[in-house]
């Protein structure tokens, strides 16, 4: 189901620490990066942090700047993106900054944590999620609820850690201080999980006062039927790739990338490629890569439109070269339409031979965009 882009924020000291142990707040950032940050703030729909950081740091998570307040209101927004907490127990202090400062507040819980908060009098939305916290269904109920498209995380570690190790995180922004904690007992920002494997791309480095930031976002794929975040960076890469296509009033726009089980993209390729008038996206792309690539078997095919079943210009359609390329994960974002081929399904061709097929259709507006003038719509 569709969730919002999923922003993880965090500040750190030379070693990895959020915070130390001193009864006060340890401030690893300075003016320049907490003006950055309420930048950001004033970009996003919602605010999230858990119940530790609530506890601990008593944040009001506002949106300083009254010229960004003012903007965001000019633009049909509240003065402040909605305020989320998350609890499993419930057991917060209605007192806390964060229910009376800002505008309005949510917090997701379990069913019993639900209980105990409205038992407390906490003044916000309370939303159980059952038995326990589940951050698939959180971040869909954002999204269809409350209408938030893009949520920033402020924290803490834990939260952070279950983010990125489910594949929930769109984008880490990392600020890096000049400062070394050391102490064995103090907050870090990710503890132990089973992580993606692969390296994350580095977006953005920039230095902001004494500090850097860097921006990374997340490239290996999901190994299983539920997408992770880097599924949509990929697949949107591809619907992208369809834009290049030349015009066709015979074939479809597509775009495709293989891209390994580390992140590492192997090939891409769009229809009509190199002036071809008859190529797919998909025969493109996996004819640049070595049939003997290891790395093919547990690689992902990211196609805009679903890979064909029949085709008349080439002896195999792009579900066969999938298949026979060892390719056994497809991830696209729009069904092939009747047009050409009645009742196409180069899905179901796929899944017979125990191919595993995705469908994002929160991007099969982008793919369908350069074929309007094929689908009528």
């Amino acid at each position: 189901m569709p969730h919002p882009y999923v922003l993880l924020s965090a500040a750190v000291s030379l070693d990895g620490y959020l915070d130390d142990t001193g009864p006060d707040r340890l401030l690893l950032s300075g003016p320049e990066d907490f003006d950055r940050v309420d930048e950001v703030r004033a970009s996003v729909d919602a605010i999230l942090i858990g119940a530790g950081t609530i506890r601990a740091d008593n944040p009001r998570l506002l949106v300083n700047a009254p010229e960004r307040r003012a903007a965001r209101v000019a633009g049909g927004r509240p003065a402040y993106p909605l305020k989320v907490a998350v609890s499993g127990s419930g057991d917060l202090g209605p007192a806390a900054h964060f229910w009376h400062t800002g505008g309005a507040k949510v917090l997701y819980t379990t069913d019993k944590g639900a209980e105990r908060a409205g038992a407390h009098g906490i003044a916000a939305d309370i939303v159980p999620l059952g038995t326990d916290l589940d951050w698939r269904r959180l971040l869909t109920h954002l999204y269809d609820a409350y209408g938030v498209r893009r949520l920033m995380v402020e924290g803490g570690g834990l939260i952070h850690t279950q983010l990125l190790t489910q594949g929930l995180a769109d984008e880490l922004q990392l600020v890096l201080a000049p400062l070394l904690v050391g102490d064995p007992e103090a907050a870090r920002l990710f503890g132990p999980g089973t992580y993606q494997g692969g390296r994350l791309r580095l977006r953005e480095t920039r230095p902001i006062g004494d500090v850097v930031l860097m921006r990374y976002e997340p490239t290996a794929p999901g190994a299983g039927p539920l997408p992770v975040a880097a599924d949509h960076h990929w697949l949107a890469l591809a619907c992208e790739l369809a834009d290049r296509c030349p015009p066709s009033e015979t074939a479809f726009s597509v775009g495709a990338v293989v891209v390994a089980a580390d992140g590492t993209e192997l090939a891409r390729g769009h229809s009509r490629e190199g002036g071809d008038p008859v190529v797919h996206a998909e025969e493109a792309a996996l004819a640049k890569i070595d049939p003997a690539d290891p790395r093919l078997p547990a690689a992902t095919v990211y196609s805009s439109l679903e890979p064909c079943a029949r085709r008349a210009s080439r002896p195999s359609p792009c579900a066969r070269l999938i298949l026979d390329a060892g390719v056994r994960r497809v991830v696209t974002a729009w069904r092939e339409p009747d047009t050409f081929v009645a009742g196409a399904d180069g899905g179901g061709v796929l899944a017979a031979e125990d191919a595993l097929v995705l469908v994002l259709p929160e991007h099969e507006e982008a793919a369908e965009a350069p074929n309007r003038h094929l689908t009528g719509r």
